[in-house]
C-alpha cells in the first residue's frame, strides 16, 4: 500500500525479531514460485538487499523489468488474494526444481 521495498534484514526483523542473515532465500524462493505459478506479480521483487537495491540474484526475475514488475507487485489487489497453505507453496517450490 506505501508502495515500498524492504530490505532482507528489515524483513527479517519483522519475522524473527532479530536479523537472521540467511534464511529468507528459500522462504522467498517459495513464494516467487507461487506467484509465477498463479500470474501474481512476483510479491519478492519488493524485497531488496540494503547495499544494491534489488532483490538477490536467486530470485526468479528479469532483473531488465524490475521496475515494472515492481509497479505491478504495487499496483495488485493482494487483499484479494488467500493466502496459500504450506502445502501450495511446497509444491510451486518442487515444481520449479526447488530442493
Amino acid at each position: 500500500m506505501n508502495r515500498q521495498t524492504i530490505t532482507y534484514k528489515g524483513l527479517s526483523k519483522l519475522m524473527y525479531g532479530k536479523p537472521a542473515a540467511g534464511v529468507l532465500n528459500k522462504i522467498l524462493g517459495h513464494v516467487a514460485f507461487f506467484c509465477d505459478d498463479h500470474d501474481l506479480p512476483p510479491l519478492t521483487s519488493i524485497v531488496v538487499g540494503k547495499g544494491r537495491g534489488t532483490p538477490g540474484k536467486s530470485i526468479p526475475l528479469n532483473f531488465t523489468e524490475l521496475d515494472s514488475w515492481r509497479e505491478r507487485t504495487y499496483e495488485y489487489d493482494w487483499y484479494n488474494v488467500y493466502p496459500p497453505s504450506e502445502d501450495q507453496l511446497r509444491s510451486s517450490y518442487l515444481g520449479h526444481g526447488g530442493v
